[in-house]
């Protein structure tokens, strides 16, 4: 049995992720198929980040995509104006990170919390209870106040779309 394939950029409308970018002041600027993407800190087809443009393929994974943006979202003013490629960050903000990314994804109809999830564990993300759900729903408090004390997130667990500064 073929296991799915983790959602594409291609697969989604351009203008749901170019909104939801939009939202906290990302350039999302598409890099041609047979190109290296800028700033990709794993390359191959992962997006990548410098300063406050994203850069990702048609082939890029929708949950690189929104890693490296709440990467951007998640760090402060000094590291946002001087990131090309490495986002950096500490152990609780790697965390907020996944996080957040799994919040968002609500915010794109064509994906959801569930897919991003779900896409998560395809790719290989690792938590220690075994899985992304698991953690998301387990065992990512720690994340979740960071993301609180940040106001980068609501009482309700919604993002605010504003920075971190």
């Amino acid at each position: 049995m073929n296991q799915p394939t983790v959602l594409l950029l291609k697969d989604l409308p351009e203008h749901q992720v170019k909104q939801l970018l939009d939202c906290y002041q990302i350039k999302l600027r598409q890099v041609a198929t047979n190109k290296k993407i800028p700033g990709s800190y794993w390359g191959d087809k992962e997006a990548g980040l410098v300063r406050n443009t994203l850069f990702a393929r048609c082939d890029t994974p929708v949950h690189s995509i929104l890693h490296e943006s709440c990467h951007y979202i998640c760090m402060d003013d000094q590291r946002r104006e001087q990131l090309d490629t490495d986002a950096g960050g500490s152990y609780n903000e790697e965390n907020a990170v996944c996080y957040l990314q799994i919040l968002l994804a609500d915010r794109l109809p064509d994906m959801g919390k569930s897919r991003m999830i779900d896409d998560m564990d395809r790719w290989g993300y690792s938590f220690r209870l075994g899985s992304a759900l698991q953690w998301f729903e387990q065992d990512a408090s720690d994340a979740r106040l960071w993301l609180k004390q940040k106001n980068l997130i609501n009482g309700l667990d919604q993002p605010n779309f504003q920075l971190n500064h």
